[in-house]
C-alpha cells in the first residue's frame, strides 16, 4: 500500500496535481487487477490509498478558489429592514 505524504495546502504546483492524477489512475488500475485476481486484502488497502489521493485532489481544487473575492452584500442595520 502506498502512502501519500503530500500536503496539498502548502503548494499550488500544477505538477503536483498532475502527479496525484497519475497516482489515482494507477491505483484504479491496480484495484481492478487485484479484484480480477481475487486479492481482497490488496483491494481494501488500495481503496484506502485511492480515497487519500482523491481527497488530496479535492483539497488542491478547493484551494484554487480561496483567493477569489466574494460579494457579501451591503450591511444593514435593524432600522433598514
Amino acid at each position: 500500500m502506498s502512502t501519500l505524504a503530500l500536503d496539498a495546502r502548502s503548494s499550488d504546483d500544477p505538477a503536483q496535481r498532475a502527479r496525484l492524477g497519475e497516482i489515482r489512475d494507477n491505483l484504479i488500475a491496480r484495484i481492478a487487477e487485484a479484484e480480477t485476481e481475487g486479492w481482497l486484502g490488496e483491494v481494501e488497502g488500495l481503496q484506502v490509498s485511492l480515497a487519500g489521493a482523491e481527497e488530496k485532489l479535492r483539497q488542491l481544487d478547493w484551494g484554487h478558489g480561496q483567493d477569489t473575492a466574494v460579494n457579501l452584500g451591503i450591511p444593514t442595520t435593524r432600522g433598514d429592514r
